[in-house]
């Protein structure tokens, strides 16, 4: 899978409903989250995904992507994603692997938030 599209499937699961989560999570797959229960699996993060709204815009930044071996890739990057009023943005990895042509399945994703920074005037 090349760059753009690995960047548009990840986009997707922040964006697009529980039928799309449900399709691209490895039934094996395992995510830290910053929400109780904080560790998931994938039935767990999939109702998760069902009862939560969906992003309606995300943006990310610092994308690095890795291949370390043939039919595995892993992402790192920070998000800023947005739904009405509410923004977040946290730094996330994701890895994927493919099971067949063009059968891509998430097995781990960990989202951990971004520390507000204020510099102090002195």
């Amino acid at each position: 899978m090349d760059d753009g599209r690995v960047w548009a499937f990840e986009e997707s699961l922040w964006t697009e409903g529980e039928e799309n989560y449900r399709a691209k999570i490895d039934p094996a797959c395992l995510m830290a989250l910053p929400a109780e229960p904080f560790l998931f699996d994938s039935e767990a993060a999939i109702r998760a995904v069902s009862n939560t709204p969906r992003w309606s815009h995300v943006r990310f930044e610092g994308q690095r992507v890795g291949r370390p071996e043939e039919g595995l890739i892993v992402i790192a990057y920070t998000v800023h994603a947005e739904r009405g009023g509410e923004h977040y943005t946290a730094h996330c990895s994701t890895t994927m692997r493919r099971l067949g042509h063009d059968d891509w399945k998430v097995v781990q994703h960990s989202q951990s938030i971004a520390p507000v920074v204020t510099a102090l005037k002195g």
